[in-house]
């Protein structure tokens, strides 16, 4: 079966397929497009992985282009940080990075063009003048004043915009199309602004910049894409589009098209609304781990693999949908059961002694890393008399249900021995601070000789030998699927989207642990190594995601 057989198909790869089988091109060449006003989020991800797959399934290319005209929200850290979630997802450029910004100056030359051809005036009506005059969804809008003058007084007009004559929002630079079309974009769009802002990339040089709607376009045709890709809220916009380029002088002429936006539920894709997580401090910065950005998933321990994985699943449609939560955690899942290695940690520790063990022996036990995985290999992890355990394993009494340790009765140790528990000691306020045990020593890798075999395996780490960590666990950011809808979002905020267990037992192989570096801790769920705070002397592991979607049977 060919490559092309193997590809996933969708209504974009659809047309792409008939535009090079009638020779409308000979190539794909696709772009990129972000904003650098924040960090970019998983719906971002989807955007990447169709850019840049369609590039690569098609040997094609893909620029990354930074669409830079809006310079008082845009910053240096979001463009650096943009490029590394790219890098990061698996992806690289064709060639250097592209700014829209690269154009300003023949930006400026085409709205020049469209002024000398009576398409393009300067307008001084006020912002809510100009709304009143553009009339509504249902009548008309209606002719600016200044729509009438002059090619030649415009041309000076739009150079003292330049020179800096006016103040910002004292006058803009407007398409000249039709106030009575039935969309809005269409009716005497701005296509430049007034804005006395330092630019990361151009510096002071200019005080006018260009609309988004005017540069894309442009930015498209100078670059030579063939397909641009937008989501479907750019769908009214593409006549905007293709009246830009129609009415221009440059050779080429690329085309637009729409797919459904990624919707996901538990998190918010509002740009405002993740700034105003940040600054409100709601969250620990953009790469918190309970937000949706990709900067966020890869310190919370989603893999690349994972993330292009959700893409591939979701799909490319035009139809607006959710997409449950669980279709990415199973992602996740399905990547870290196959190849995150296994330890041990314990988040509430009680002690476990074993009473017929020597004090002065440690055993080194070796145990697999990953129990279907022979490749994975194993890792010493060492056994004594003294041990931590969950306290949520031993109960004095408990039904037959409960599988692990009750006074009486035998459970194995994770790749160690089987004991039984004998008693345990409480402190004053009765809860269970250590539990005794005996241990069969002939029973390392094997059940007991009277064949009886434990109805429980419970993890452990050896006490003086464990090391301290910090688990931080997440959870979803609100209480509701769909927090966009609540009036103020505020109120869905879930208070206990992060849980810090500050004196977690870990075992002491876990001191090799690298930044992001994924494991399964035995029972509790899918962790990694954090990848900002977590440092030699103080151990911090994120919950990725645990170990069965509990939320949907909790909350559903």
């Amino acid at each position: 079966m060919s490559d092309s057989e193997n590809r996933p198909t969708n209504f974009i790869r659809q047309i792409i397929d008939a535009d090079l089988e009638s020779g409308k091109h000979n190539h794909v060449q696709t772009r990129f497009p972000p904003e650098p006003n924040g960090y970019l989020h998983i719906g971002h991800a989807k955007s990447i992985c169709l850019n840049f797959g369609i590039a690569q399934d098609y040997k094609g290319l893909c620029n990354l282009r930074f669409d830079d005209t809006n310079p008082e929200k845009e910053d240096i850290d979001y463009v650096n940080s943009i490029q590394a979630d790219v890098n990061w997802l698996g992806f690289e450029w064709a060639g250097k990075v592209h700014y829209s910004s690269d154009y300003f100056d023949r930006l400026y030359g085409y709205a020049v063009e469209l002024i000398e051809k009576g398409l393009a005036y300067v307008c001084f009506l006020n912002a809510e003048q100009t709304r009143e005059y553009r009339g509504t969804l249902k009548a008309p809008g209606k002719n600016s004043p200044y729509r009438d003058t002059s090619a030649e007084e415009n041309l000076a007009l739009f150079e003292k915009m330049k020179a800096g004559g006016f103040q910002e929002g004292e006058c803009s630079l407007r398409a000249k199309i039709d106030m009575s079309s039935s969309f809005m974009c269409m009716r005497d769009p701005v296509i430049y602004r007034v804005k006395f802002a330092h630019h990361h990339q151009t510096g002071d040089k200019w005080c006018i910049y260009p609309m988004y709607d005017f540069t894309h376009c442009i930015s498209d045709a100078i670059e030579g894409i063939t397909h641009s890709l937008c989501t479907l809220e750019f769908q009214d916009n593409r006549r905007l589009y293709d009246w830009v380029i129609e009415n221009i002088s440059i050779e080429t002429e690329p085309r637009q098209y729409e797919f459904s936006r990624l919707n996901l539920e538990y998190t918010v894709m509002s740009k405002r609304k993740l700034h105003t997580l940040v600054e409100e401090k709601l969250v620990n910065g953009w790469d918190d781990p309970r937000m949706p950005t990709i900067a966020a998933f890869r310190r919370r321990g989603y893999t690349p693999g994972s993330i292009v994985e959700f893409a591939k699943r979701i799909g490319v449609t035009k139809m607006d949908n959710t997409v449950e939560m669980g279709v990415l955690e199973a992602c996740i899942r399905e990547d870290l059961n196959d190849n995150a290695p296994r330890a041990m940690a314990v988040l509430d520790p009680i002690k476990l002694v074993i009473e017929n063990y020597d004090q002065d022996n440690v055993e080194q036990l070796s145990v697999k890393n990953h129990p279907s995985d022979e490749s994975q290999g194993s890792r010493i992890v060492p056994f004594a008399k003294n041990l931590y355990i969950e306290a949520e394993d031993f109960r004095e009494e408990a039904n037959k249900k409960y599988k692990r340790l009750v006074l009486g009765k035998a459970v194995r140790l994770r790749g160690a021995y089987v004991v039984t528990a004998t008693g345990c000691d409480k402190d004053a306020d009765g809860n269970i601070i250590t539990v005794y045990c005996t241990y069969d020593s002939k029973t390392l890798g094997k059940n007991p000789d009277d064949g009886t075999k434990p109805k429980g395996v419970i993890h452990w780490v050896a006490a003086e030998q464990a090391l301290d960590a910090e688990i931080r666990l997440y959870d979803r950011l609100f209480t509701v699927a769909n927090p966009a809808a609540a009036e103020d979002f505020h109120t869905v905020i879930n208070p206990e989207s992060l849980v810090v267990i500050e004196h977690a037992k870990v075992e002491p192989s876990l001191a090799n642990a690298k930044p992001e570096q994924a494991f399964q801790f035995e029972r509790q769920g899918y962790f990694c190594l954090d990848n900002k705070d977590s440092s030699t002397e103080h151990l911090i592991f994120n919950r990725t995601v645990g170990l069965r979607d509990t939320w949907s049977k909790i909350n559903g």
